[in-house]
């Protein structure tokens, strides 16, 4: 085999540890967006990989709504002390508190949405000129027009018609002052991808992606985890199920999914079978047909 042929888990690394090293490059103070999930993960990962044997020069930051799974902020905290990094909480219940966002009430109610108000403030508080994300262009349709660098005007919204191209990798990180960009290194990258590198860099993941007991009901077409925050679930229509997760957000619209995958190897071809998106089981994206561009569009992840 010709020693300089590269597979196409190479490729993906090698193209997204270039968009992260452009980021460095372009920008006074970037971050990544942490949010505990297999995505923002990698992207550490690359990150680690991209500047070694340095430390990651970016500090990570968590927007937490306060209704997060426990072991998804375990991890959070974990990762920071592993690999010795700066982690920048943002609190969606500050953000409730000092009233700059009102709190959803009902059956349905989620603090999915009031995540952007509290991330564009604390992207403002800290001077951020960049927020590197996770999010990937097979996700959902919204996130497939992203560009590798996505501008963010002077009030963090996004304009999907108006954005640069990137012709020849060229990535154009200029910006005003008060505006910002959003990067993302692994848009190329699809779910099976990412569980192939996880499985072959050996990478640490949250044990809610690997199937397990749990209780949970049935909502919204999904088996949401019970919780202290669904006070408004009857009891007895909580049952205990063998599930995994796809993706992770808040506990109360996050949908697991039932199965017997409990090691990497089995999530790869559970994945590999399956014809819905990971984002099929989250419920905020249920909202309305463009719910995802709606809320990127005023400056949501």
């Amino acid at each position: 085999m010709n020693k300089f042929y590269l597979d196409y888990l190479e490729e993906l690394e090698s193209e997204a540890m270039y968009v992260i090293r452009e980021v460095w490059a372009q920008f006074e103070k970037p971050v990544i967006l942490f949010s505990g999930g297999k995505d923002s993960i990698v992207v550490t990962h690359l990150a680690q990989k991209a500047f070694y044997p340095a430390r990651i020069p970016f500090k990570l930051m968590h927007v937490d709504t306060g209704h997060n799974f426990p072991e998804t902020i375990a991890f959070r905290d974990a990762i920071a002390k592993e690999k010795n990094v700066e982690m920048i909480v943002a609190s969606v219940q500050e953000s409730i508190d000092t009233g700059r966002v009102q709190e959803e009430k009902g059956k349905n109610a989620t603090r999915n949405a009031l995540q952007t108000t509290t991330l564009l403030d604390a992207i403002e508080k800290h001077g951020i000129d960049c927020a590197i994300g996770g999010a990937r262009r097979d996700e959902e349709k919204a996130r497939a027009k992203e560009r590798f660098f996505s501008h963010r005007d002077d009030f963090g919204q996004w304009d999907p018609k108006n954005q640069r191209p990137e012709l020849w990798n060229i990535l154009n990180g200029h910006h005003y002052q008060g505006e910002h960009f959003r990067a993302f290194p692994i848009s190329n990258w699809t779910e099976m991808d990412v569980w192939n590198y996880i499985n072959r860099e050996q990478i640490k993941i949250p044990n809610l992606y690997l199937a397990h007991e749990r209780k949970v009901v049935w909502m919204n077409d999904a088996w949401i985890p019970y919780s202290e925050y669904l006070s408004h679930v009857d009891t007895k229509d909580v049952v205990t199920k063998k599930i995994r997760f796809r993706t992770l957000g808040d506990i109360t619209i996050t949908g697991g999914m039932e199965s017997d995958a409990d090691t990497i190897d089995k999530i790869i071809l559970e994945v590999a079978a399956l014809k819905q998106t990971e984002r099929g089981n989250r419920s905020d994206d249920k909202r309305s047909e463009t719910a995802m561009e709606d809320r990127k569009k005023q400056g949501y992840f």
